[in-house]
């Protein structure tokens, strides 16, 4: 986080609350010119917005007026995992290229050559 955010959240954030993850919400003190607070969150650890959880997604985007409150988890909810595509830990099938196996080649380029 750079010093332009740490010094617009201390001067215009009002904290809200805090995810089980350490993510940090927090809204402006005033509404704006639309009548409704703007709202924003601090991530600990990378800038990455699948690490915010379902319940939180709900008040930073405005569909929840007030912020999730801690509650009972069911056992068959799964609890959140940030989107990982696009780094080594994400989802490889079997067979694919990084794993050592080049697939066969089933079929025959056209080529201009070959009439």
């Amino acid at each position: 986080m750079d010093l332009g955010t740490r010094l617009f959240t201390w001067w215009r954030g009002q904290f809200i609350g805090e995810d089980e993850f350490g993510n940090r919400y927090y809204q402006d003190k005033k509404k704006n010119a639309r009548g409704i607070y703007r709202r924003w969150v601090l991530y600990k650890g990378d800038v990455e917005a699948s690490k915010i959880p379902a319940d939180w997604h709900g008040w930073i985007h405005h569909i929840n007026p007030e912020p999730p409150q801690p509650r009972k988890r069911y056992y068959w909810e799964k609890t959140h995992h940030r989107n990982l595509t696009g780094t080594r830990y994400a989802y490889r099938p079997q067979g694919l290229k990084d794993n050592g196996y080049t697939p066969k080649k089933s079929y025959q380029a056209w080529s201009p050559d070959t009439l």
